[in-house]
């Protein structure tokens, strides 16, 4: 109702104004004043986006690779603003491409437009005067409030550019390292200021640019593991002013192991709801296996996490069958989420409260990891969920030092699809910090899939994405991967053997991945022709056989 009543608000406003119109610009008198206009440099260098709901995304643009995403929601319209140099007493036409509901272009106190709905790019233009002493312009895009996300791309400031402005900001304070792995620093400063405003911050890895933001932390990724490095930070205005240099601060990255996050876990999933449950003490004992991923917490109505949706945290058979799997000398990871059923993602209407929820979570069992298993249309398929999903786990990281966090999603033989693409794209912009990427190699639609070759098929189009998102070589992108797979019969009718898997996880070990796991325990169980079961695997097996060898995983 409230996003209802914000739209007959605004038509009612708009018919009292001015309208808007869909213009072609004139002649620019000047070169384009915008920095990063076009979103190429891949990140958000120039802008600063409330709530850290912009991101660069490779899909939709208007021209070139890249674009500006504003993931608008119920409570943030995700205002992406840059504050541009200017002359005073001086005519200056700003224009840009948008795409999505109710998406505004304008000046901050002055002019403004925008477009209802477009499915494809429109351009949206209008025309300002600076005032007599005016030195900055701050221009905006923003969409309107649960409209979804929108797209603009090619953002455009035709004019003279402002030569008044020759004073540098001062330079960052108090720079410090707030968190490392094997092959990335997180750094944190405190901001400068300037006569008009400071536009952004570059990071220096030594003498070397490596990065530019526009607020006061950054994660520098592709380092060595137990390597020394010395970061400063200098500000930037919209003039081009250049501040001096922050303190130095050295960060030495953990060791890791083979370039990766140290982290290593082989975890098949229980689901103590569905398929009779097998006593986690019993498969521990026949198999050597430590972790469970305990599946799945969801929704209970609202923003709230439940087993099942049903089952408190508390009190029940879950905690339960948590103690005697610590007791056993192991662990568990719960999965939030999953293929169907209410889930937290698109019940928790911001970042910070879905993040709140997987903290109820984390509070309630002291947890190591946590896994989010992102799959169907109304999380993996749902840019906005998307995004909220990783900024809720970069929140639980910085709360949480040490958790390690796992996405888990759908993937063809060959690698992520667009959506699972994204998700990575998004994780690098978000500055997500996720250990482990975690791919299903199982329902790709062929009851003949050589599950071997296309599980190997389908890691390696993972590695390679993950490489060229983060600048990672192979071994710490490997040491970023994880494999789920499905024992037995598919729901496809796809066929994973014994030996399949037998070779999946010998792979997995040669190749230092973090993670392995299999759907699920319930199901490691003979039952040859028994087709797909609950309980059952539907080929020839002994008891406990998959868990045994998942067991067997070190990386």
């Amino acid at each position: 109702m409230r996003t209802r009543s914000r739209l007959l608000a605004l038509a009612g406003a708009v018919l009292l104004g001015t309208a808007a119109t869909l213009t072609v610009p004139g002649t620019a008198s000047a070169a384009n004043l915008v920095n990063n206009s076009g979103f190429e440099a891949a990140t958000l260098s120039g802008w600063s986006c409330s709530g850290g709901l912009g991101s660069v995304v490779s899909s939709p643009v208007h021209s070139g690779s890249k674009a500006l995403a504003g993931a608008a929601g119920d409570s943030d319209n995700a205002k992406c603003t840059q504050t541009v140099a200017v002359q005073p007493n001086t005519t200056y036409t700003l224009s840009g491409w948008v795409r999505g509901s109710y998406v505004y272009l304008g000046v901050t106190g002055g002019s403004s437009t925008w477009t209802t709905s477009t499915s494809g790019y429109s351009q949206l233009s209008l025309s300002f005067t600076t005032g007599a002493s005016q030195t900055s312009a701050e221009i905006y895009l923003n969409g309107w409030y649960g409209q979804g996300t929108y797209y603009a791309d090619d953002i455009s400031l035709d004019g003279p550019g402002g030569s008044t402005d020759t004073q540098a900001p001062t330079a960052p304070s108090g720079l410090q390292s707030t968190g490392k792995t094997s092959s990335s620093a997180t750094l944190s400063w405190t901001a400068a200021t300037d006569n008009v405003g400071v536009a952004g911050y570059d990071i220096y890895q030594g003498g070397t640019k490596v990065s530019t933001v526009t607020g006061t932390s950054a994660t520098v990724s592709g380092l060595a593991p137990s390597t020394t490095y010395s970061f400063t930070v200098k500000a930037r205005d919209a003039a081009g002013n250049v501040s001096a240099a922050s303190n130095a601060v050295s960060v030495t990255t953990s060791a890791g192991g083979s370039g990766g996050t140290g982290f290593k876990q082989a975890a098949p999933y229980l689901y103590l709801g569905w398929g009779n449950p097998p006593a986690p003490g019993t498969v521990m004992n026949a198999t050597g296996v430590k972790w469970f991923t305990m599946a799945f917490i969801l929704s209970s109505g609202g923003c709230n996490p439940a087993w099942d949706g049903q089952r408190a945290l508390t009190g029940g058979v879950d905690q339960s069958a948590i103690a005697a799997i610590r007791a056993a000398g192991g662990d568990i990871v719960p999965s939030f989420g999953g293929w169907q059923g209410n889930k937290l993602g698109p019940n928790c209407s911001t970042p910070a409260a879905l993040a709140g929820a997987y903290q109820q979570v984390i509070d309630a069992y002291g947890l190591k990891a946590i896994d989010i298993d992102i799959e169907n249309t109304d999380e993996f398929e749902n840019a906005v969920v998307q995004d909220r999903i990783l900024g809720a786990l970069k929140i639980v990281k910085q709360n949480n030092p040490g958790l390690k966090t796992i996405v888990t999603f759908g993937t063809t033989t060959t690698g992520p699809n667009s959506n699972g693409n994204r998700l990575i794209d998004q994780a690098k912009a978000l500055g997500a910090d996720i250990d482990v990427f975690t791919i299903m190699p199982f329902d790709f639609g062929n009851a003949s899939t050589d599950m071997y070759a296309s599980t190997v098929s389908a890691t390696e189009g993972l590695k390679a994405k993950l490489k060229s998102t983060f600048g990672w070589d192979d071994a710490t992108a490997y040491a970023h991967i994880g494999i789920s797979g499905m024992n037995g019969v598919s729901d496809n009718q796809e066929t994973t053997t014994v030996q399949n898997w037998t070779d999946i996880r010998n792979w997995a070990n040669s190749h230092h991945i973090a993670r392995l796991a299999f759907w699920s325990v319930n199901r490691d169980h003979g039952c040859p022709g028994g087709g797909l079961q609950e309980t059952c695997s539907g080929i020839a097996q002994s008891d406990w056989q998959f868990t045994s060898i998942t067991a067997g995983f070190t990386g």
